[in-house]
């Protein structure tokens, strides 16, 4: 293969490339909420369709029409209740979902004049309103006596945690690490949801009462599945993944700026002084989904100079939305498609660059298209998806798929009875809030369903 030859750097990774005002303003909001004004015209953009294709275009089926007439006619927190009686996650899911693909795609308008009604920021409009008032307004049922456990705080387990507790069982989350709200808090760029309103949105959530989190206990580690179901009428498994993909180049353990993308982004959430994160001034993204374009795009608004994210497939093969992808270009980030890392380059202990082949299509089948070049980088994130974690289960007799995802049915169960899982950790479904919500909220009719049975024979 030839190969497009240059001279390696030396790795240029440093704090507070920009002042914290800089900073402040990169990292705002990345919509601004409507206002009353444009809420009411965006609303009225919409027909109001009957069997509405936004709705089943919704993965948790908000009735989308109702809750846009109820902004239109001002009663926004009528619109919230409408919008959380399916989805009790609706406002990180107005800010983090991909509606251009979803409800938004879906649109009539979208299909006659390209312009679809803004579903996702009205949704965020009325449940604004919801979580302003600072009033949960489901009450609970009377106490059934029941107990389920839930691993993972993550949007599976909250959803399923909050229908249950409405239902009027006693629910315990056991959660790993030391904050709810799973990549909510910890994996989504934080100018998708700034002023800690992932946070804020679990306070939302727990206030319903009757459920006790228990944080930094990971199954597998300090509770067994086996112990759980002994002590609880029922479990639900929200585990996410676990670690990101490995390249499986040389060097790649080795090389400190070699970094798993899906932990920096965490470090970042986390930051209480962005100018504080040290970031590289050539900074190198391998991968094609959201999480892909979160690290990039966060690192040119933390003053990287150049940010490239490479794809070993096509454009229109990359999981991260059209929007994502317009995202990063719009910000200043190259999107190179066609290309497969073989070899990480270092100089002095760190890596310089990474040396790509150019690939192409044969029948669906993805072949090197006999050339390479270097791209040079201070900074290589990784961010090829994660992996299952099958082995926080210890054996048990959990069925899982060839790539260590739990197997379940329509309604979430899995082959061991009393146990339901949902979400990430789940077989064949779309790694996003909203998906996690449904699993959650669709375990929980279950469970609540199989618990009322056995306490009726």
């Amino acid at each position: 293969m030839g190969i497009v030859s240059e001279q390696p750097g030396i790795a240029d990774v440093a704090r507070g490339r920009l002042s914290r005002e800089a900073l402040e303003a990169n990292f705002a909001d990345l919509h601004p909420p409507l206002s009353a004004h444009e809420a009411g015209i965006e609303a009225d953009r919409c027909y109001f369709c009957y069997d509405a294709p936004c709705v089943r275009a919704c993965p948790t089926a908000i009735d989308v029409p109702l809750f846009i007439r109820q902004i239109a006619a001002g009663n926004r927190l009528g619109a919230a209740r409408t919008i959380l009686d399916a989805n009790i996650m609706g406002g990180m899911c107005a800010r983090v979902c991909p509606t251009d693909t979803l409800c938004e795609q879906a649109c009539v308008r979208e299909a006659a004049e390209g312009q679809p009604v803004r579903i996702g920021r009205l949704q965020r409009y009325a449940v604004d309103a919801q979580m302003e008032a600072s009033k949960n307004p489901f009450d609970r049922a009377a106490p059934s006596g029941k107990r389920v456990a839930i691993v993972g705080a993550g949007p599976a387990g909250l959803a399923c945690a909050h229908a249950l507790a409405v239902a009027g069982h006693e629910v315990t989350i056991f959660e790993a690490r030391e904050k709810s709200g799973g990549l909510n808090e910890y994996g989504i760029a934080a100018y998708k949801t700034p002023n800690d309103f992932a946070a804020k949105e679990v306070a939302f959530i727990l206030s319903i009462g009757g459920v006790t989190v228990k944080h930094g206990v990971a199954l597998g580690r300090d509770v067994s599945l086996e112990a759980l179901r002994s002590d609880h009428d029922a479990v639900f498994l929200g585990l996410g993944l676990g670690a990101t993909n490995k390249l499986g180049l040389a060097g790649e353990g080795e090389l400190a700026n070699v970094i798993d993308a899906v932990d920096y982004i965490a470090d970042l959430r986390q930051a209480k002084d962005l100018s504080k994160l040290a970031v590289g001034r050539r900074v190198l993204v391998i991968g094609g989904g959201m999480t892909a374009v979160d690290v990039a795009v966060q690192s040119k608004l933390l003053g990287a100079d150049r940010v490239t994210i490479a794809y070993r497939r096509g454009t229109h093969k990359m999981k991260a939305s059209r929007f994502e992808r317009r995202l990063a270009q719009t910000s200043g980030v190259l999107i190179r498609p066609w290309a497969r890392p073989v070899a990480l380059e270092s100089h002095g202990g760190a890596a310089s660059g990474t040396l790509f082949e150019r690939t192409r299509e044969e029948d669906g089948a993805l072949v090197g298209a006999g050339r390479a070049y270097r791209v040079e980088a201070d900074v290589v994130f990784v961010a090829i998806g994660q992996k299952a974690a099958p082995e926080a289960l210890a054996g048990a007799e959990v069925q899982c798929d060839k790539d260590g995802r739990i197997v379940v049915d329509e309604e979430r169960r899995t082959s061991l009875a009393g146990v339901w899982a949902g979400g990430d950790c789940v077989a064949g479904e779309l790694d996003l809030t909203v998906r996690a919500v449904e699993d959650g909220k669709r375990a929980a009719r279950s469970i609540d369903a199989a618990l009322k049975s056995k306490a009726q024979s």
